[in-house]
């Protein structure tokens, strides 16, 4: 710390009393929390690879169907798809070095635990960090990534997505307002901290290059409307029936106008047309492959007609079979209950028999609930009442039998990232759940542990059963300042399956 003119007796002897209180605080950081952050910082960057295998995966199945497919359409989506890419790598790219230069000056990694040697230090991440400013540098390289990422997605995907790929100066009024590369890497802040903190953000920009490559890339997917060429169209709800039930088909142009009446024909003979669009209706009385073929007559501006012929279309009557299928996803979960439709056409339903080669299937009128306990296959097999006391086997349908994916752990509703100091001060429990899934399936977290450092203190941590804080953590959260880092760690949470699952680390840090 520097003063203005003379110091006298007294500020000399507060200066020394720093210096000694900042040797106490790199004297007092623990072992166990020197350990947390390189676990931490190792999820961290496990997390970030499978991201980035998520995302190279995306891009060889892009280019090895879609640009194979459609190289017109499909080479702009590509490119703009890469820039992204590119982006997130230069900034992935400067960080490594930033690491390797950390680490060069800490005299590299202990071989034998795979950390830092110098891991408590104080001195060098604030050397290379704040004294020769590379955390100011990493903040407006952070940013300018930020911004390419947004401008690659435009303006109507972009007022869409949230990253959490930022870096800014917390909000807080006064004189004394500290830089957000001061909060991360500032004084006080050992090695080992400043290695979990890179981690972080690199795991942050993995996630944002992921969100923005799977955008892009699905705009292939999204319908393209192009009216310079007409085609005429068929579609039938279904080619497969039973004997008795009628067949039904549309016919149409694409991009056509509701309000025409243009003259549709099968076989020569004329269809009903509804809102522009011909409705083909036949009895099906027999078994058998049937085929017709369809044409649209559309008068032109200079009175001309101009006839569009359908393909071939094909159907098939046949008798009737049953149909097995899952209401939610293709696989059954183990703990929950998966919902099941079964259906015979022309059998009524109470004459359907359904059974389950292992668990147990309830349920009537076509509805069934499943619920299995192993992980495997299970068989779904459907018999009728075809006839007076005769029942006849009409299907049997394997599914996949799996185990819940892990729940992501959450606290103040966040799994990681920066919580305003008030809101993390708010929070009574962490939670867990399946985020983006189909099944209600509720997680019980049973236990966790808590980790809080303030910035120049020494850190905290405390361990409790279920998901509630407990006492003396309530305390330690009351007492965090902004720049504290809030770490739950070890958290065990046990599911519908009965089964405890380790979670991922919840890493947050105040605002």
């Amino acid at each position: 710390m520097a003063t203005s003119g003379k110091e006298t007796t007294r500020q000399k002897m507060i200066n020394f009393m720093y210096l000694v209180l900042l040797a106490m605080l790199a004297l007092n950081v623990s072992e166990s929390i020197l350990d947390a952050f390189k676990t931490i910082s190792d999820s961290l960057t496990a997390s970030a690879n499978n991201v980035d295998n998520s995302i190279r995966g995306l891009f060889t199945t892009f280019e090895q169907t879609r640009l194979k497919e459609s190289p017109e359409r499909a080479r702009p989506i590509y490119e703009k798809a890469k820039q992204a890419q590119n982006a997130a790598q230069d900034l992935d790219d400067y960080i490594k070095s930033i690491k390797a230069e950390l680490a060069a000056d800490g005299q590299g990694f202990d071989e034998e635990s795979g950390d830092l040697k110098k891991r408590d230090n104080m001195d060098i991440g604030y050397n290379l960090m704040i004294n020769k400013n590379k955390g100011r540098e990493l903040k407006l390289k952070i940013a300018i990534t930020r911004q390419k990422l947004l401008a690659i997605l435009g303006d109507t995907d972009s007022r869409q997505t949230s990253f959490t790929l930022n870096a800014v100066d917390p909000v807080k009024p006064g004189d004394n307002k500290r830089t957000w590369e001061e909060v991360n890497f500032g004084d006080g802040v050992p090695l080992t901290a400043i290695f979990t903190t890179l981690s972080r953000i690199q795991a942050d920009n993995k996630n944002a290059e992921s969100e923005v490559v799977k955008k892009i890339l699905g705009r292939m997917d999204q319908a393209v409307v192009n009216l310079d060429k007409f085609e005429a169209v068929a579609v039938a709800p279904t080619s497969y029936l039973v004997q008795g039930q009628p067949y039904s088909a549309q016919i149409f142009l694409t991009a056509y106008d509701s309000k025409s009446n243009p003259n549709i024909e099968v076989g020569g003979s004329p269809v009903a047309v509804q809102d522009g669009r011909g409705i083909y209706n036949v009895p099906t009385s027999r078994e058998g492959i049937f085929s017709w073929q369809g044409t649209v007559k559309v008068k032109q501006t200079d009175g001309t007609i101009k006839t569009y012929t359908t393909p071939t279309q094909q159907y098939i009557v046949s008798r009737p079979s049953a149909v097995v299928s899952p209401d939610k996803m293709n696989v059954f979960y183990i703990g929950v209950d998966n919902p099941v439709s079964v259906s015979v056409p022309g059998i009524p339903s109470r004459n359907i028999r359904v059974g389950i080669s292992s668990g147990s299937l309830n349920g009537s009128g076509g509805k069934y609930v499943a619920r299995v306990t192993d992980p495997g296959t299970v068989t779904v097999s459907v018999s009728a009442e075809i006839s007076p006391g005769r029942v006849q086997q009409l299907s049997r349908t394997v599914f996949r039998a799996k185990r819940l994916p892990d729940p992501v752990a959450k606290f103040s509703g966040r799994a990681g990232g920066n919580v305003p100091t008030v809101a993390l001060k708010a929070q009574e429990a962490i939670y867990a759940a399946l985020d983006n899934f189909d099944f209600d399936a509720k997680f019980r977290i049973t236990r966790f542990t808590m980790i809080i450092a303030n910035p120049r203190e020494t850190a905290s941590v405390e361990v409790a059963t279920g998901n509630e804080l407990n006492t003396e953590m309530r305390s330690s959260l009351e007492g965090i300042k902004p720049g504290a880092h809030v770490i739950f760690d070890n958290i065990i949470a046990v599911g519908p399956d009965g089964s405890p699952r380790q979670l991922a680390p919840v890493a947050l840090t105040a605002d």
